[in-house]
Parts: structure tokens; C-alpha cells; sequence
């Protein structure tokens, strides 16, 4: 019989296994895409065991000569800025409302609203679009953009920030009540502070799901307001495809990503497990 001991590193090594594989699982596919974006097209399609070929910037210079990429990184953090800044300020006190007033109802509604396939809302977006003349006028195409970002980002919201809420016993806000405080200065001063490692959770997913959308863009945006992601689309052909600029596109549309990741990574952790236990 195996001892306690060895069994315990058996199970150990099992699990560090699983991590590798997992790690593996997700990594590769980013790895293959940091490689695409430095080859040619050639190298790319070539067979998967040449993989030492040489390194070429010639994705990025051509990226850069034919869009005028700054100009659409401006795009991008309007919308899913404008959406994420939204969203929290719709998403926080409707959070609290769920949980203060016990609708779980509208939490399922919320949750209902979030796993809806955004091909859902593209016509009647569009058709709203037409009849109050987005397509012409930025300001009313940004406008609409960040909008029906809100479709995503606003139950995102909601759902990350309920469990956070539940957390908070109502004794507090009592005692905040006897001390004179109004309903408003309670849920500014008390109930906020609490919460600020699901609310910092909420801003960067919210802002990374936005960022990395899609299909609103590619279905409301006009040539003035189009943001990062449909540029790649461009590297797509109905005959032949740029895989090598597609990948060094889809490189530096996912760099603003990874890094806001990374500097809010101890705020993520905190918050991820903090709602999880009551």
C-alpha cells in the first residue's frame, strides 16, 4: 500500500498536470498567432514543422501603411470606454437594488440578457440607425455604438457585482441609518468602499469584452467611427486571405487587452474570489 504521503505528491503531480495541459490549451493558440504575425504568408501555410523560418516585420509595416491605426485605437477607447463608464453607473445601483430589495427575478432577467447572442439585436439596432440617421453623423454613430455595447456590458456588470453586494450585512447600513446618515451618503460612503474589488472586476471585463466586440461594429459603425477589431477583417478575402497581416492585426488589437489584464491582475484575483464565498 502506498503511503499517505506518497499519494498526496501523486495527487500533487496529477493536478500540476492538469494546469500544464490547461496552460497549453490556451496558450498555444496566442503563441501561434505571436509567430504568424512575424512570417510570411508562405512560411504561415507552409507545413506546421517549419516553424524556424525567418522573421519578417513587413505584417506590421504593412498594417500601418494602410490604416491609419492610432486613428481607430481612438475608435476603440471611446466605445468600450464609454460603454464600461456606462455600464457602471447603471450596473451598480441596479446591482444593489437586486439585492437590497430581493428581486432575484430580475437577476435571472439580467443573467438571461447576458447569455442573448448579440445577432439577436443587429437588425433592430440597424433599423434604428437608419431611422435616426446614425450612419451620417458621428456623434449619433458613436452614440448608438456604445449603446448596444451596453447589451454586453451592462449584465456583466450587474451579474459580477450581486454577489459582492449579498456580502454586505444590512447591519452596517443600520448603524449608518442611526447615525443620520441619508439612503444616498449610506450607499456612497459605506456600501461603495466595500465593494471596490468587484467594481474594479467589473470595469476591466466589461472594458475587455467591449474592446475585443465585434459584430456591432462590423454591422453599425460607419468609415469615421469603426474601431480595431474590423480592421482585421479587412486581411480576409473571399479567394485568398493575409493570414500573416491578420495576425499581426489581431497582435496589437489584443495588446491593449493583455496589458490592462496584467496591471489589474491582483485587483482581478481579489475580486474573482471575493464574491465567491458568504
Amino acid at each position: 500500500m502506498p503511503s499517505r504521503a506518497a499519494q498526496r505528491r501523486r495527487s500533487y503531480a496529477l493536478t500540476y498536470l492538469g494546469y500544464v495541459i490547461a496552460a497549453l490549451i490556451f496558450f498555444v493558440p496566442v503563441l501561434f498567432m505571436l509567430w504568424s504575425a512575424f512570417r510570411q504568408n508562405v512560411d504561415i501555410t507552409g507545413s506546421i514543422f517549419n516553424v524556424f523560418t525567418p522573421l519578417t516585420f513587413e505584417n506590421f509595416t504593412t498594417l500601418f501603411e494602410r490604416f491609419d491605426f492610432i486613428y481607430y485605437v481612438r475608435n476603440s477607447f471611446i466605445i468600450a470606454g464609454g460603454s464600461t463608464v456606462l455600464a457602471l453607473l447603471l450596473g451598480v445601483p441596479a446591482a444593489y437594488v437586486i439585492v437590497r430589495r430581493d428581486l432575484p427575478s430580475v437577476g435571472f432577467l439580467t443573467l438571461l440578457a447576458r447569455m442573448a447572442p448579440g445577432v439577436l439585436f443587429v437588425v433592430p439596432l440597424f433599423v434604428m440607425s437608419i431611422n435616426i440617421g446614425a450612419p451620417s453623423n458621428d456623434f449619433l454613430n458613436f452614440a448608438l455604438l456604445i449603446a448596444a455595447h451596453l447589451i454586453i456590458t451592462l449584465p456583466l456588470c450587474i451579474w459580477l457585482l450581486v454577489p459582492f453586494f449579498e456580502e454586505i450585512p444590512k447591519s452596517l447600513e443600520e448603524a449608518a441609518m442611526i447615525d443620520g446618515c441619508s439612503p444616498g451618503r449610506r450607499f456612497m460612503q459605506v456600501v461603495l468602499p466595500l465593494v471596490t474589488p468587484g467594481i474594479s472586476v467589473a470595469i476591466t471585463l466589461s472594458f475587455i469584452f467591449s474592446w475585443n466586440y465585434f459584430l456591432f461594429a462590423l454591422a453599425l459603425a460607419n468609415s469615421n467611427t469603426m474601431p480595431l477589431p474590423v480592421i482585421a477583417f479587412n486581411f480576409i478575402g473571399q479567394g485568398s486571405s493575409d493570414y500573416g497581416g491578420l495576425m499581426a492585426a489581431s497582435t496589437l488589437i489584443s495588446l491593449p487587452a493583455i496589458i490592462l489584464t496584467i496591471v489589474a491582475q491582483r485587483w482581478l484575483v481579489r475580486g474573482l474570489t471575493g464574491g465567491a464565498v458568504k
